[in-house]
């Protein structure tokens, strides 16, 4: 090659064309450092033909500058990035950036400088280095991120170098992991199991493209199945990748793994500290990382000679990324798997509709675990109409749950109480004048948590201390909490049962992979009784003594705009119901609610999952929605609300009318201000014949708007608010 097309990583400029200069050796997909004006950019060399671009004369090319010393992007990953790009509206070089997730990896390996604390007790302490000296046991990372973790200054971690507090380490930037053994430990599986251990397996040998919907009720053992297929990956010298939703879930994940493989695998999420990702995406471009476990950015990882994926608790919505590239991981795992020619494995006890359409079209191949692992059986499930069966004034726990959960006391059983609510109560009010404690930069109201003694908005993060008085009227001691979250919950059972130890289990409380460490280590220690939590409890934990669970309000997902809010609370309540009775004794849930009669509460109390999603189906069906139509959401927003009601009715004068397709809106959004931007919608409604995403695109990119205004497309929306 003596020109080549770039992809740069420019917010305005998305291909630019350059000249290679002599005895620099050029392959498609290498990654490089061409020059921009008076700067540089990192880029990727594309294929010209899928890059439309106005052709420079070859006198007016520049020369690349460097070749960065990192292998190709492969060209299946090229394909992906294309395939994402184009299907989820986004810009090419944004969905390509997430393939180079770690800028410094890029440079090549090498060491550099970590702190930790030396051990060293001083007798004084200033209160920011004694706050230090506690939130840094046990670390070890960069000034920068030592002092993120501690949350005070660089300065003082400095000053605690200085007084030889904190000592360095010299780290190898590129140091091998240990290696994972296909034969460690490997398991008994009954007969179910062993079906669909051989299916996978044999499909990774094979080496094409083979997705899979593997549906196994709650502690079915569907963790083992897949591990059947990573073992065989890894004799083959393959790479996985396993996908998770929530990072809580990797510890209970990693503690399995190591066991089934003798070492834990390669981790990949936010969490992970910057000299932790570079190892791994290095690692992962080499080949030499085996298995990697990650969120949804682990997916656009440039593994050197992937085999297989696994996609586990696959209906999540949290797979849906909701800002930025608005892909579905889970989607998208299969698109990979197809442009790979890997299997790829859908696990859930609760699949997404979509998936079982999939597999009823014979797109997908289902794979079904029917009974729980080790001859332990499915909970009892009870209604509790809370019309009839009606909690004490003040309280939210009816009579029966509670005797329920004494009992389990005096037994030593565990009791587990969801409400997927974090804080103490979701509005605070005046009794006095009326006044409620609202966002300044949201249209929400400020949830109070009386563990930090703050008032927070879960959407944009703002804090504010609980006042004295009502900054409306003045008056003292009239602020009222409205409503039950989990920490209310919890005052609850203190009251009820002194003796009961409580734990509280939500991302406020159980916010690093260390407190979910020592969380399980409590619960499986028998040092908890009562665990009170929201949706981070409802999956992957595995404690034998829990035998009851009870939910708390079972009405609340299904209210507001979500139009998956049916099947998002039966997934949510069948997943926290499956953490009951997976031990030797036997589990009961028992499921408060307003309304008994609701279809998701009939399915959940007879266990007749097939026919809530027949009911389901047929609903969607009516309505147009997936999978039987398309849905896509166009979202404006600016910091003038003017601006944002002015781009939006330019929009809509501009909407197409194409058959098959339906536009709603606009109207301003349910959350019509959100971090300080207000917010307008459009809903598009469309068949499935209807090409949906050139719709869009011809109908957008004429329209020109201030330098004020965002312009956002979700294809396939989770998120209506």
């Amino acid at each position: 090659m003596n020109r080549v097309r770039l992809l740069v990583f420019n917010a305005v400029l998305n291909v630019l064309d350059y000249r290679v200069p002599s005895g620099m050796e050029i392959e498609l997909g290498s990654v490089v450092v061409a020059p921009l004006g008076p700067r540089q950019v990192v880029g990727i060399v594309w294929e010209a033909e899928r890059l439309p671009g106005n052709e420079v004369p070859e006198s007016k090319l520049r020369p690349l500058l460097e070749m960065l010393p990192v292998p190709p992007i492969p060209a299946p990953l090229r394909r992906l990035i294309e395939w994402t790009a184009d299907y989820y509206c986004a810009p090419l070089n944004s969905v390509a950036r997430m393939a180079l997730a770690s800028a410094a990896a890029l440079r090549g390996g090498g060491t550099m400088t970590e702190y930790r604390l030396t051990g060293i007790e001083p007798k004084r302490l200033t209160p920011q280095r004694a706050a230090a000296m506690d939130a840094l046991e046990g670390e070890q990372a960069t000034i920068r991120e030592l002092a993120e973790r501690a949350s005070v200054s660089e300065g003082v971690l400095r000053g605690m170098v200085g007084s030889g507090l904190l000592e360095p380490v010299v780290v190898d930037l590129d140091r091998p992991y240990p290696r994972a053994r296909a034969d460690f430990a490997q398991p008994k599986l009954n007969e179910d199991q062993q079906a669909a251990t051989d299916t996978f397996v044999a499909a990774v040998r094979k080496g094409t493209f083979a997705p899979f919907l593997l549906d196994g009720v709650t502690g079915s053992g569907k963790t083992e199945c897949y591990f059947e297929a990573i073992a065989e990956a890894l004799r083959r010298g393959e790479q996985v990748l396993v996908m998770l939703p929530e990072i809580a879930l990797t510890e209970n994940f990693l503690r399995r793994f190591e066991a089934r493989f003798g070492v834990p695998p390669l981790l990949w999420h936010s969490s992970v500290k910057s000299t932790e990702r570079r190892r791994a995406w290095r690692a992962v471009v080499k080949g030499e990382a085996q298995v990697v476990v990650g969120a949804r950015s682990a997916l656009f990882l440039p593994y050197a000679k992937l085999g297989l994926i696994v996609v586990d608790e696959a209906h999540e919505v949290s797979f849906k990324q909701d800002d930025g590239v608005r892909y579905n991981a889970r989607d998208v795992a299969v698109m990979r798997a197809k442009f790979e020619q890997i299997p790829v494995i859908l696990a859930s006890a609760t699949p997404a509709l979509e998936s079982m359409q999939l597999a009823e079209a014979g797109v997908y191949t289902k794979i079904d675990l029917p009974d729980r692992f080790g001859g332990a059986t499915l909970p009892e499930i009870k209604i509790i109409d809370l019309r009839k069966d009606i909690p004490e004034r003040g309280h939210w726990l009816a009579p029966l749950l509670v005797k329920e959960m004494q009992q389990r006391l005096e037994r030593g059983e565990q009791s587990l109480l969801f409400l997927n609510r974090r804080g103490y109560a979701p509005l605070t009010l005046c009794r006095n004048c009326g006044f409620r404690f609202k966002c300044p930069h949201c249209s929400a109201w400020l949830i109070e948590h009386r563990l930090s003694r703050r008032l927070t908005c879960h959407h944009c993060g703002f804090e504010h201390g609980v006042p004295e008085t009502c900054p409306e009227c003045g008056t003292g001691d009239c602020l009222v909490a409205c409503g039950p979250g989990v920490e209310r919950i919890a005052d609850e059972v203190r009251e009820l049962m002194p003796e009961a130890r409580i734990a509280v289990v939500t991302s406020d409380t159980i916010n690093s992979p260390a407190k979910i460490a020592e969380f399980v280590e409590a619960a499986e220690n028998k040092l908890i009784d009562v665990i009170v939590g929201t949706q981070l409890v409802t999956k992957g934990y595995h404690f034998p003594e829990l035998t009851l669970v009870g939910v708390v309000d079972a009405d609340m997902g299904l209210e507001g705009g979500d139009l998956r809010a049916g099947e998002r609370s039966y997934q949510q309540i069948a997943q926290v119901a499956g953490r009951a009775g997976r031990g030797e004794k036997p589990g009961e849930v028992l499921i408060q609610t307003r309304h008994p009669e609701a279809p998701v509460i009939q399915a959940l109390a007879s266990g007749d999952r097939d026919a809530f999603y027949a009911a389901e189906a047929e609903s969607r069906r009516d309505a147009m929605a997936p999978p039987f139509g398309r849905w896509a959401a166009i979202i404006i927003s600016s910091e003038d609300e003017a601006e944002a009601k002015a781009a939006a009715r330019h929009i809509g004068a501009a909407r197409p009318d194409v058959p098959d397709v339906f536009v709603i809106g606009p109207a301003p959004a349910p959350l019509s201000l959100l971090r300080g931007r207000y917010r307008y919608r459009f809903l598009i409604n469309a068949r499935r014949s209807a090409e949906l995403q050139t719709i869009i695109r011809g109908w957008l990119d004429p329209l020109k708007f201030p330098n004020g205004v965002r312009v956002a497309v979700d294809i396939d929306p989770y998120s209506f608010v």
